[in-house]
């Protein structure tokens, strides 16, 4: 069995907890998930099977979209509302302030890990060592802001709750940005809804919900559809047989998707070790 589906996770269920639901509906071992949702969120979830899930690192690479809210004055050891609370003070701050602080927030900034997280330092996952109250120096990436807009916002028993939404690059944490986006304003914050509204070229509106799935109503995503977002070249049949056979092929642009009467072949990207070439990335 190949194809994708797009899935509408719901809440309380993890990223895993779907594949497994999956595996066994369709009966099949070979499947995998691209981005991880916490529990908390819902959303877009692109789940592969078969040989398409030699697609998850490419579609996990797209930029994400996402709608949050968060409540100021409360900061958790998880950066959500359903971790310990480490402070909870009353903080009210303007629409016009909230305005103001996400329209000067960094386009690009060195964002700090979550401690629990996933993310692995010597073979251990971050959350590994919170949980063994093991203190290490956690890491710091280079994320994108995209595009990043104010909702609404109310106040609620002396906190203020923000509604935004954020269109952001591989890799960034919205628990950690909404951390960040609070220490500009002098407060604190924890994220308490997160939903992703899209992951590349697929929207929410592209989902299904698990219940219909488990129905079986719900459809496979094109695969042409899902591949779109790389430029195309038809190969004739001497260049058929070299790249099928993983040859290195002389290409002007960084990557490529290589078709062969009708059909997709496989994936290439620029050889780092001979940029006149590309290489091999992802065979069909």
């Amino acid at each position: 069995m190949n194809g994708i589906i797009i899935v509408d996770k719901p809440i309380n269920y993890t990223s895993r907890d779907v594949v497994n639901i999956l595996s066994k509906k369709f009966n099949t071992k070979k499947i995998g998930h691209a981005g991880t949702l916490d529990p908390m969120a819902t959303g877009v979830l692109v789940i592969a099977f078969g040989k398409y899930t030699k697609l998850l690192e490419i579609l996990t690479g797209y930029e994400k979209e996402y709608e949050f809210e968060c409540v100021f004055g409360k900061s958790t050891d998880t950066y959500d509302i359903e971790g310990n609370i480490i402070s909870d003070n009353p903080s009210l701050i303007s629409s016009e302030k909230l305005k103001q602080a996400i329209t000067y927030f960094p386009k690009k900034y060195l964002q700090e890990v979550p401690k629990y997280s996933a993310v692995k330092i010597n073979g251990k996952k971050l959350y590994e060592y919170a949980r063994a109250n093991v203190n290490i120096e956690l890491p710091k990436r280079e994320v994108s802001i995209l595009d990043f807009s104010y909702i609404d916002s109310y106040d609620k028993c002396d906190h203020t709750y923000l509604k935004a939404k954020v269109k952001v690059s591989k890799g960034t944490y919205i628990r950690s940005l909404i951390v960040d986006l609070a220490k500009s304003l002098d407060s604190t914050a924890c994220m308490s809804y997160l939903r992703r509204t899209k992951q590349g070229m697929f929207n929410i509106n592209d989902a299904y919900e698990l219940d219909d799935i488990l129905n079986n109503n719900y459809n496979f995503v094109n695969l042409d559809e899902a591949l779109s977002y790389f430029e195309k070249r038809d190969l004739n049949d001497d260049e058929y047989q070299i790249v099928k056979n993983g040859g290195l092929m002389k290409d002007s642009v960084d990557t490529v998707l290589y078709t062969y009467k009708g059909k997709n072949i496989a994936i290439y990207k620029r050889y780092l070790k001979n940029p006149d070439y590309l290489k091999p990335w992802k065979m069909f």
